[in-house]
């Protein structure tokens, strides 16, 4: 039987019409990104030899799709424990073999610069910054050093980059919110687009960031800061206007600081579509049989699966306390009911995530001893680094997929198992702390701290007769495909033209005649 097929809406974005944008908007000008993390990561085996594995994170999920339609250039600092014996140059061999449509190149950190930049400043200050679950943030001189000083080295790889005097550079979050402002120093006429994945902070909780007026005024440096969501933005401008003499304008919600207008706008980031993964799966039956046969299930189990990355915001140890009131609340579903966690291990040397390693771990032996017996395990930990094509294939075998995240800017998870149901079954629990519920609203939304009810809605999905299952899958495969990837860059860099020729600093104001408007490049 073929595969059922979602209609496409008109109008929707795709790799072409991005394509087209570039050429028309920006005279098929390279695209500069830079990203902590590079599309592939390459490794050491115990022989010595190198293995080449796809990086794991929305981030790449989202812009890996955009960098193949559009020619250009990975901007890339951690690629792995081999990165730098693989690298040649600028050029990384793997990625070049990969896909020759953009090449990425690396920017090679001592360890304490990496240690200050990404472990600390980023990951112990910023992320618990950002993320309201209950971790303190931890602040240090030199940690910010080490940021500003990897900020300036991005910069300078942007710059060198630089194929003209105004070059497109898409700088991805948090990890280098001082670059917007270097590279406008540097080349007052590039178009940068500034994108933080993560939520931003209410102001008062900014304000517990000793260095937040540089971050302010970095980001500020970029024509565009795009957010996930709209509180995203007016957390931020909130935090402007507590922050800087700026002139904000709350109707366009643009801010003018130093004799430039930046633009605060929520691009809900997304997945490609079609999904080149589903495409190149099995059918969801095969796929089913082949998790079962892998772990040793019985066919008629009942099939739940979580993929995160092992972090507090993930809300992962309140997501097994679910499925343990499951079990406890529907006995029926002892011995036919497992969760498989795909975890992917994460920031080990810092003691949050080790506390948090040993608390997933004690859970999951906890509920099994107290449910499991024989063979059977109702909760199924899997530390590992997952392939896309290894996620989706569990994500195509669940009856449930479980996002149950604490605090999210968006969680690309939840798009992915919409994107591999292609035979429109299977149910989406999804935590209402996550930005994608405010796009997939036929999932069934949870708060993830309420673990009674996260168990009935657990039991709700697992019971939905097939016809509401296709009801739901439908409206949200809908909405993922008007709202792709491709829409996700095609708008920000649509305003991103736009916003540059109507406003342009104040010392160009002489070459706007170049721009194409964004009726004429997206026609």
């Amino acid at each position: 039987m073929p595969k059922p097929v979602t209609p496409r809406p008109r109008g929707v974005w795709t790799a072409a019409r991005l394509r087209e944008l570039i050429a028309r908007a920006y005279r098929g000008e390279s695209v500069i990104v830079l990203a902590n993390r590079a599309p592939f990561q390459c490794d050491f085996a115990p022989d010595g030899s190198i293995i080449v594995k796809r990086s794991s994170g929305g981030l790449v999920t989202a812009l890996e799709p955009v960098m193949e339609a559009c020619a250009g250039v990975w901007i890339a600092g951690r690629s792995g424990s081999a990165g730098r014996n693989f690298v040649d140059g600028s050029r990384a061999r793997a990625g070049a073999a990969a896909n020759r449509s953009y090449r990425v190149r690396h920017v090679s950190l001592d360890p304490h610069e990496e240690r200050g930049y990404y472990y600390g400043f980023a990951n112990e200050g910023l992320w618990p910054l950002c993320h309201r679950t209950g971790v303190r943030p931890v602040f240090r001189r030199g940690d910010f050093n080490a940021y500003r000083a990897v900020n300036g080295a991005f910069a300078d790889a942007a710059c060198e980059e630089a194929a003209s005097d105004r070059p497109l550079v898409l700088v991805q979050d948090y990890h280098f919110a001082l670059v917007p402002r270097m590279i406008r120093e540097r080349l007052p006429l590039a178009r940068a687009v500034s994108f933080w994945h993560i939520p931003w902070p209410r102001p008062r909780d900014f304000a517990a960031c000793p260095c937040g007026r540089q971050l302010v005024e970095g980001l500020l440096g970029a024509s565009v800061v795009g957010f996930q969501t709209e509180d995203d933005c007016r957390n931020f401008i909130d935090t402007v206007e507590c922050t800087l003499d700026a002139d904000i304008d709350r109707e366009r919600n643009t801010i003018a600081y130093e004799g430039r207008r930046t633009a605060i706008r929520a691009y809900p980031v997304s997945v490609e579509w079609p999904s080149r993964w589903a495409r190149q799966s099995s059918s969801v039956a095969e796929c089913r049989a082949e998790v079962s046969r892998r772990l040793g299930l019985p066919a008629d189990v009942r099939l739940a699966v979580g993929v995160d990355r092992l972090d507090y915001t993930k809300g992962i140890v309140e997501k097994f306390l679910a499925a343990e009131r499951l079990l406890a609340s529907h006995p029926e579903f002892r011995g036919r009911f497992v969760l498989v966690q795909l975890a992917e291990p994460s920031r080990e040397c810092l003691p949050s995530y080790r506390e948090l390693r040993s608390r997933v771990r004690d859970t999951a032996d906890c509920i099994n001893a107290r449910f499991g017996g024989n063979a059977y395990r109702p909760i199924v930990l899997l530390e590992a680094h997952h392939q896309p094509a290894d996620v989706y294939r569990f994500l195509r075998a669940a009856d449930v997929c479980y996002v149950g995240s604490l605090h999210d800017g968006m969680n690309l998870v939840a798009k992915e198992f919409v994107s591999a149901r292609d035979d429109e079954r299977g149910v989406l629990v999804l935590s209402g702390f996550a930005g994608a519920a405010r796009e997939l609203s036929a999932a069934m939304i949870v708060n993830p701290y309420a673990i009674d009810d996260a168990a009935r809605a657990l039991a709700g999905g697992l019971n939905m007769p097939d016809a509401d299952q296709s009801t739901r899958m439908r409206a949200m495969r809908s909405v993922i495909a008007q709202h792709n990837s491709y829409t996700w860059a095609g708008k920000m860099l649509t305003d991103a033209a736009f916003l540059d020729s109507a406003v342009p600093s104040v010392s160009n104001t002489a070459d706007t005649s170049r721009h194409t408007s964004p009726e004429e490049a997206v026609r």
